[in-house]
């Protein structure tokens, strides 16, 4: 194994065809090299009010996606993140170890609390610490991260080297990032400029992972695109890849040529060399069936689980107390590292 990874999904509304590439398919991936932690992050998930019914019912279904796409309990761990405490009690001391021109300097708050900071949650502002303890609690050497989370990782980064030296100690590890490959970022089936997101008010905009095949058909048939056919191999540049002036012109067309690419486990070049010139209606019959020979079986899988969440709640409590065998005895270094006196 080269290293140990760490990453979570907030279980807030269903997860996504944009999920799906961008995140869980990798992570199924990764487990023939790392060991591998999943977490349903539902502590982040509260920093923004959420339906308790709503919270509960989402973390099943982020756990049976997991479950469903391939990755191996007897192999990984899965748990829910309030399920163990250290989370929390580590994310005090670091709390207690950031800076608050670091979190001052976090983008992502800035976006998320919008104009009316004074009334967003504290735990909205501290989100990077949790995150940060999330991560430094397993002594994770790698974090899947996308671009809306490096600088939280950065973060992390900068709480274990300032932890390491205000302490004298090693306790800590800086874990490295993992950057996504192709279709890393999947943009809305509406509006190719935007990223397919699980808050958007429009359905139609993504597919989620418990589609069906007619539902599948339906909204790639009704994916916004332009009149023209799709392009040929002079768009791409030397290495292969869309040129960014093309793509600007034709967002759409990009983006499902490159869920396309994504699905197929292809360069993006080989699919637009092999439909140039073909209309968008044909494309998209295509990428239908391969749309749904893909994740057909997924959603038909998390329907199952989901019809018997005894089977997922046990999942996620042998993920947990797994979790906790690792994490605790961290947590206890860190503990006698600041002065803390055994319980």
């Amino acid at each position: 194994m080269k290293g140990r990874i760490f990453s979570g999904v907030q279980p807030t509304h269903t997860l996504h065809l944009g999920n799906y590439l961008g995140a869980v398919r990798n992570w199924v991936r990764m487990q023939k090299e790392f060991e591998c932690i999943f977490c349903v992050v539902d502590m982040h998930a509260i920093t923004l009010f959420q339906d308790p019914k709503e919270l509960t019912k989402n973390t099943r279904e982020v756990t049976a996606a997991f479950m469903a796409s391939g990755i191996d309990v007897g192999h990984s761990i899965i748990f829910a993140q309030s399920q163990n405490r250290v989370h929390a009690q580590l994310a005090w001391i670091l709390n207690c170890v950031a800076r608050v021109g670091w979190l001052n300097r976090m983008t992502q708050f800035k976006e998320k609390a919008g104009k009316d900071r004074e009334n967003a949650s504290v735990g909205l502002y501290t989100y990077p610490v949790l995150m940060a303890a999330d991560i430094l609690a397993y002594r994770a050497t790698h974090v899947p991260v996308g671009e809306d989370q490096k600088q939280h990782l950065e973060l992390a980064r900068d709480i274990a080297q300032k932890f390491n030296n205000d302490f004298g100690v090693e306790c800590l590890v800086t874990p490295n990032p993992v950057i996504g490959g192709p279709a890393a970022r999947v943009m809305s089936l509406r509006d190719g400029s935007k990223k397919m997101s699980k808050s958007d008010p429009s359905d139609y905009a993504r597919i989620n992972m418990t589609d069906d095949a007619d539902t599948i058909a339906l909204k790639l048939r009704k994916a916004k695109t332009d009149p023209e056919p799709l392009p040929g191999a002079d768009v791409l540049d030397e290495k292969g890849h869309v040129k960014a002036e093309e793509e600007a012109k034709r967002p759409e067309a990009y983006n499902l040529l490159a869920i396309y690419a994504a699905l197929s486990d292809q360069e993006i070049g080989a699919v637009i060399a092999a439909n140039a010139g073909k209309e968008f209606s044909a494309f998209k019959r295509d990428l239908t069936d391969l749309a749904v020979s893909v994740l057909g079986p997924i959603g038909s899988e998390m329907k199952r689980l989901l019809a018997h969440p005894d089977e997922v709640d046990a999942v996620l409590a042998k993920g947990a107390a797994k979790a906790r065998a690792i994490s605790e005895p961290i947590l206890k270094e860190i503990e006698h590292a600041v002065g803390f006196l055994s319980a």
